[in-house]
C-alpha cells in the first residue's frame, strides 16, 4: 500500500509539473470567455490592462485548450476575413486580410479514432444495427446473466448523460457558426462514432470489476489497466497511467460539466422563462440537490430505473414538438434538405469556407454523443449479459438516437423556419445557442418555450444523475488503490459531495472552476482512444466469434 501511495503522489507531482509548466507559458494567452465545449472556434485574446487579471486556475484552463484544440494542420487553411455585413476585410495595402481556420487535435483524434474503428471492425455500425434492435427489445436478456441492469436501461442511462443542452443549444450553434452544412458533417461523424461507442463498451465488460457487495465498475479507467497489464512493462506502465489520468478526468467532469453547469443552466432557463427572482436559485438548487440525492444514493439500479422512464418521455415530447414545427412547414423540407448539403461544401467566408463548416460540425457532433470520450462504456459496463460484444452493439444506437435523430430534428426546426438567417437574431451576435432553438419552436408554437424549459429541466436531472454515477466509478478506482474495497466503502463522501455541488452550482457562476470541468470532459477522449487502439484487436476476436454464433443468419 505504502508503495502504492508513492507512485500516486509522484504521478500527481508530475502532473503538477506538467500544467504549471503549461500555464506558464499561456500566460499571454488565458482562456477565453467561451469554453470550447460551448464554442469550438474561440479564441483566445490577451487581456487589456483595464480588464481582470486571469487567476492560476483560468491560466491552466487555457494551458489545456491549448493543447486540445492547437491546430493540427499549422495554418495551412486560410480564408478571407470578413465583416457582419458580409464585404471583406482590407488591410492597409488595400489586399484582403486573411484568416487561419484551424484543424483542432481533439477533433482530429476523435475523428480519425472513430473512422479507424469503424472499418478495422468491418462497418459494424451499419450490419450489425438490426441486431442491436433486437438485443435493446430484450430479446436476448437473461436474469441469471451478471451485471445490475438491464440492456435497455443501460443504454437509457447513458443517452440519459448525453441528450440534453447539446441538443438543444449545440446544434443551434453549429448552424449558428457554421450554416446549415454543418448538419451533414454532424451527420457523418455520428454515423462513425457508433463504431467508436462500440470498441469501448464492448472493453467495458469485457474488463469490468465485481465490487464484493455485487456492484460494478467499469469504463476506460478499468479495461485501459486490466487491458495493457499483460502486455510488457512498459505498456502495463503506460496503461496505468492513462487509466488514472482519466478517472481524474472523470470525476472532475462529473463534478462541473455534468453537475454544476447543468444546475447552472436551469436556474437560468427557469428563471428566465418565468420571470423568477434572483433568489430562486436557491429554492432551486435545494429542490435539484434533494431530487438527484434520492436518486443517486440508490446506485445503478435506481439510476436505471429513473432514466428508463424519464429518456424515453422526454425524447419523445422533443420529438413530437419538433415533428409537430416540420409538419407545418413540410413545403420547406425540400429546400432545406438542400442546403444542408450545397452548405456542406460552401466557401462562404463567413462560416469559415469548406474545413470551416467540417470543423464545426464535426465537433458539435462529438460533443454532442460523447462518441470516443468513453463516458457511456461507464454505463454499459453494469448490463446484465454474458456477451460483452452483444453490449457494444447497443450501445452504438448511442449516437444514432442522440445526434442522428434528436438533433436532425432540431436541425430541420431551425432551417424550416428560417430563424437561422433571421436578421434580428443574426444581428444579435455572439453564441445564442438555444435562443435559436427556442425562437424557432415558437414561431409555430408559440406555448412551447415554456414546455422547452421543462425539457431543459429534465435533460439536466437526467444528465446530472448519471454522471455522478460515472464520476463515483472513478473514484473507487482511484480509492482501490489504498486497498480493496475502500472505493465502495467511502462512496458515500463522493455522492453526498456531489449532492453538494448540485446547490452550489445552482447558486453560483464559476466560470473557472466551469471551464475546468469542460477540459476534463474533453480530455477524456485522449487516454481512452489510445488505450482502446492497444485493444482493438481482442475487440475483433470477440466479435468475429460473436458474430459468428449468433448473426450469420441476420
Amino acid at each position: 500500500m505504502q508503495r502504492t501511495t508513492r507512485s500516486l503522489l509522484s504521478l500527481l507531482f508530475l502532473c503538477a509539473l506538467v500544467l504549471a509548466s503549461f500555464s506558464a507559458t499561456a500566460q499571454d494567452t488565458p482562456a477565453s470567455s467561451q469554453t470550447p465545449a460551448m464554442e469550438e472556434s474561440a479564441t483566445p485574446k490577451k487581456p487589456s490592462p483595464d480588464e481582470e487579471q486571469p487567476t492560476l486556475l483560468s491560466q491552466v484552463n487555457g494551458a489545456i485548450f491549448s493543447v486540445l484544440f492547437f491546430d493540427v494542420a499549422f495554418g495551412a487553411f486560410e480564408i478571407e476575413q470578413i465583416k457582419p455585413d458580409g464585404t471583406p476585410v482590407l488591410s492597409d495595402d488595400g489586399t484582403p486580410k486573411m484568416q487561419t481556420v484551424p484543424v483542432p487535435f481533439l477533433v482530429t483524434i476523435l475523428s480519425l479514432g472513430a473512422i479507424f474503428f469503424t472499418f478495422y471492425h468491418g462497418f459494424i455500425n451499419i450490419r450489425g444495427f438490426r441486431h442491436a434492435i433486437d438485443v435493446v427489445r430484450g430479446k436476448y436478456d437473461k436474469e441469471e446473466d451478471a451485471g445490475e441492469i438491464s440492456h435497455f436501461r443501460a443504454l437509457t442511462s447513458a443517452l440519459s448523460a448525453t441528450v440534453g443542452l447539446g441538443n438543444i443549444a449545440g446544434v443551434a450553434l453549429a448552424i449558428q457558426t457554421g450554416g446549415p452544412g454543418a448538419v451533414l458533417w454532424m451527420m457523418l461523424l455520428s454515423i462513425f462514432g457508433m463504431t467508436a461507442k462500440f470498441n469501448s463498451c464492448s472493453l467495458a465488460q469485457m474488463y469490468r470489476q465485481v465490487n464484493d457487495d455485487g456492484s460494478i465498475s467499469g469504463g476506460p479507467m478499468y479495461y485501459i489497466d486490466l487491458g495493457l497489464k499483460n502486455k510488457g512493462t512498459l505498456i502495463a506502465g503506460l496503461g496505468k497511467v492513462l487509466a488514472i489520468m482519466y478517472a481524474f478526468m472523470v470525476m472532475g467532469a462529473a463534478v462541473g460539466g455534468g453537475n454544476m453547469f447543468q444546475a447552472n443552466q436551469t436556474v437560468e432557463a427557469f428563471t428566465s422563462s418565468f420571470g423568477l427572482g434572483n433568489n430562486a436559485g436557491h429554492a432551486i438548487g435545494i429542490i435539484m440537490a434533494c431530487a438527484v440525492a434520492v436518486v443517486i444514493l440508490g446506485g445503478i439500479k435506481r439510476i436505471g430505473a429513473a432514466t428508463s422512464k424519464i429518456v424515453p418521455a422526454m425524447c419523445g415530447l422533443y420529438i413530437l414538438a419538433s415533428l409537430i414545427v416540420i409538419l407545418t412547414s413540410l413545403s420547406e423540407i425540400p429546400h432545406a434538405i438542400q442546403l444542408i448539403f450545397t452548405m456542406a461544401f460552401t466557401s462562404n467566408a463567413a462560416f469559415g469556407g469548406v474545413v470551416g463548416v467540417i470543423i464545426r460540425g464535426i465537433t458539435r457532433a462529438a460533443f454532442s454523443n460523447e462518441a470516443g470520450l468513453g463516458s457511456a462504456a461507464i454505463a454499459h459496463a453494469a448490463a446484465k449479459t454474458d456477451e460483452p460484444i452483444r453490449e457494444g452493439m447497443v450501445a452504438m444506437l448511442g449516437p444514432c438516437i442522440d445526434t442522428i435523430l434528436i438533433c436532425l430534428m432540431t436541425s430541420l426546426v431551425i432551417i424550416v423556419t428560417g430563424t437561422w438567417s433571421d436578421p434580428a437574431l443574426v444581428a444579435q451576435g455572439g453564441n445564442i445557442g438555444v435562443t435559436l432553438t427556442t425562437e424557432s419552436f415558437r414561431t409555430v408554437l408559440p406555448w412551447f418555450p415554456t414546455v422547452l424549459t421543462v425539457c431543459i429541466g429534465l435533460f439536466a436531472y437526467s444528465t446530472m444523475i448519471s454522471w455522478c454515477y460515472y464520476g463515483e466509478r472513478g473514484w473507487i478506482y482511484l480509492l482501490d488503490h489504498f486497498g480493496k474495497g475502500v472505493g465502495q466503502k467511502t462512496l458515500s463522501i463522493y455522492r453526498l459531495t456531489f449532492v453538494f455541488f448540485v446547490y452550489l452550482g445552482a447558486i453560483s457562476s464559476l466560470k473557472d472552476v466551469l471551464d475546468f470541468s469542460d477540459a476534463m470532459i474533453l480530455s477524456m477522449a485522449f487516454p481512452n482512444i489510445i488505450g482502446s487502439l492497444f485493444l482493438v484487436r481482442e475487440v475483433r476476436r470477440k466479435l468475429d466469434d460473436y458474430w459468428s454464433r449468433h448473426c450469420n443468419d441476420s
